[in-house]
């Protein structure tokens, strides 16, 4: 069995929904994490995941949503994931590539949903882009300041230095469609080092479609052909890597275990 670690179900129709669901089961994808982005899409998640049994959900703020009204308190996360389908919290973190919200908002942000996680322990879901030292600093300062907490580095495109010191702090990486692409052979490199107890995939859907989807609406059941290359990459079976990433999927997300 294969888990999509990062979806987003709710941006797919009612109609949709069931055939995807379908395809998903079809292509040995037995389970999957519908990802929070606004505090206000909560309730559409949780619907989700009380629905569809092979569903999960995470709550939280992506860092380009963190502008568009007040930050969350951590009691507001912490109660928003107070849920027995809600296994995570996230996505949050920075992007400086869309700057979509000012910078120190989207640190903040970050902050308080990195509490929510030492509050809680579930694991935070943490989206980086072009913000590779920002991401390492603030998750050191905020280990330091108020102890561990479980985190995975999703759709990972960044740069070797951020994957060892999230690595040194315990956490897993998820790759993405991204990998399949022709040009990413830094991002396999990358992916080759990676422990493979530390292992994910994802589809990130409904954006970043594998090779030989590439520029189609992603889904679920696409997962199957990033597993195929992280496999590839070390020097597994597909069979074995499927086994590999769903036992690190509970091992990391413990109320889906």
């Amino acid at each position: 069995m294969l888990v999509d670690s990062h979806c987003h179900l709710d941006y797919f129709t009612d109609a949709e929904i069931g055939d995807i669901l379908s395809r998903a089961a079809d292509a040995g994808v037995g389970q999957m994490v519908s990802i929070g982005v606004r505090m206000a899409q909560a309730p559409e998640v949780k619907a989700l995941t009380e629905r569809f049994p092979q569903v999960w959900g995470t709550v939280g703020v992506h860092p380009q949503n963190v502008g568009e009204g007040p930050l969350p308190e951590v009691a507001e996360i912490v109660a928003a994931a107070d849920h027995p389908r809600i296994i995570g919290i996230g996505e949050s973190g920075l992007d400086y590539f869309y700057d979509k919200a000012p910078r120190e908002v989207q640190q903040e942000g970050f902050r308080r949903h990195i509490r929510a996680c030492q509050q809680t322990q579930l694991p935070l879901v943490i989206h980086a882009r072009d913000a590779d030292e920002d991401i390492a600093a603030i998750l050191r300062e905020e280990w330091a300041a108020g102890g561990a907490f479980p985190f995975l580095l999703h759709c990972f495109s960044s740069g070797r230095q951020l994957a060892e010191a999230a690595l040194d702090m315990g956490a897993y990486v998820s790759f993405s469609g991204i990998l399949t692409f022709p040009k990413s052979t830094e991002l396999r490199d990358i992916a080759r080092d990676v422990p493979a107890e530390r292992l994910l995939v994802e589809t990130d859907s409904p954006y970043l479609a594998p090779v030989p989807f590439r520029g189609k609406r992603n889904e679920p059941s696409y997962v199957a052909y990033t597993a195929k290359v992280l496999a590839e990459v070390h020097g597994m079976t597909p069979e074995a890597m499927a086994e590999l990433t769903t036992e690190n999927f509970r091992n990391l997300f413990k109320k889906a275990a």
